[in-house]
């Protein structure tokens, strides 16, 4: 019985997702609105750092400074 729910429950996931797909049109972007006025677009480099590398440092750093801290923590329990 839970194996038949699972199946129901990714057949409607999927059909869902495939509509909401369908239904937007991607092809709305390329009109401009009145009074657009876009920047210049981004380099490859520029992208990748933006949407890449910069999440990446941003979790280590958030990442290391929160070990740190439980290191810290730590110390203070075993003294």
């Amino acid at each position: 019985m839970d194996k038949k729910n699972a199946l129901r429950a990714g057949a409607l996931a999927s059909g869902t997702t495939l509509m909401m797909l369908l239904m937007s049109s991607p092809a709305l972007a390329l009109t401009r609105d009145d009074g657009d006025d876009p920047g210049p677009g981004l380099s490859v480099i520029d992208t990748l750092g933006l949407y890449v590398v910069a999440p990446i440092v941003l979790f280590l750093v958030i990442a290391g400074l929160v070990m740190v801290g439980d290191k810290s923590h730590k110390q203070e329990k075993q003294g």
